[in-house]
């Protein structure tokens, strides 16, 4: 087998913000595959995953939304921009450069946590065939673990507010051990996972225009018995989203695959081969069942 092919660029989205992505390609690949990060992940946290897939015969594309990591401007604190400009914006692009990468192959798309959720702001998803999602559930943290309620509140109420004063965005590391994060991000991710219905209500008039009901591409969706956030209650509530796509949650636990621990971000780390050979074929299968 020979080492994939990687390429980092910078592509724009349509309103000329300049994403820095990542192509990891096998030498004659068969699959595209988008990967959508979770919220302060950077896309180098996927470089094993996507080496993986590209070991199978897939060309991968990993990227950064705006604000996170290679995406970041100088100056973060400057940056005027809202949460859902993610999946407005940035997934839209970042599926135009791997169709433009590869415009020949079939498309399938991997979201992780809020890669999930935003699917349905994406104007072109119609060109994705099926979606693997991983660790998606709602964000509101009335239901997730009890255990993790104290620490999530606590960023929420008290350490968020601080390093918003402090540095006009939230900082990473400690605490938040994701990447820094944009005001824009945070101030909206936090009105939603105060309230009961997390954005849901919102679809009908502060999040318009949108396309959830659009999607129609079937969705598989992963969870772990260790996750305090998506879980077998909180993962069919965030999927509702998508009312016309078939759509099925599968509950796995860390011993499936041999590991002692998985949660919220563990699917992605090493030792996890098990799981990606899973999606794989699942992702290639064109008539896989998948009961709505």
């Amino acid at each position: 087998m020979s080492d994939p092919v990687i390429r980092d660029f910078i592509a724009e989205a349509s309103d000329g913000y300049p994403l820095s992505m990542r192509l990891v390609s096998a030498e004659s690949p068969t699959l595209a595959v988008l990967v959508s990060s979770g919220t302060g992940f950077p896309k180098g946290f996927y470089d094993r995953f996507a080496r993986h897939l590209a070991g199978r015969g897939a060309t991968v594309l990993t990227y950064d939304f705006r604000g996170i990591a290679g995406s970041r401007p100088d100056d973060l604190a400057a940056l005027q921009m809202d949460y859902p400009d993610w999946g407005r914006l940035d997934m839209p692009a970042a599926l135009d450069a791997l169709i433009a990468a590869a415009p020949d192959l079939p498309v399938v798309h991997v979201g992780h946590s809020v890669g999930g959720h935003f699917l349905g702001f994406m104007p072109n998803h119609h060109r994705i065939d099926r979606h693997a999602f991983v660790s998606v559930g709602s964000g509101w943290w009335g239901r997730h673990h009890r255990s993790y309620n104290p620490l999530e509140l606590f960023f929420w109420l008290a350490y968020g507010p601080w390093s918003l004063r402090r540095r006009g965005y939230i900082k990473g590391g400690g605490l938040w051990a994701g990447t820094d994060l944009p005001a824009g991000v945070w101030k909206t991710w936090r009105r939603w996972c105060l309230k009961e219905s997390y954005f849901l209500d919102e679809l009908k008039d502060r999040l318009q225009p949108h396309h959830f009901e659009a999607v129609t591409a079937p969705v598989r969706s992963w969870i772990f018995t260790d996750d305090p956030i998506a879980t077998p209650v909180t993962s069919p509530i965030l999927l509702q989203i998508y009312p016309n796509a078939p759509r099925e949650v599968v509950v796995r636990a860390p011993a499936d695959y041999g590991a002692a621990r998985i949660g919220h971000e563990g699917a992605f780390r090493r030792g996890m081969e098990g799981l990606w050979d899973e999606m794989f074929d699942w992702l290639v299968e064109p008539t896989a069942a998948v009961p709505s």
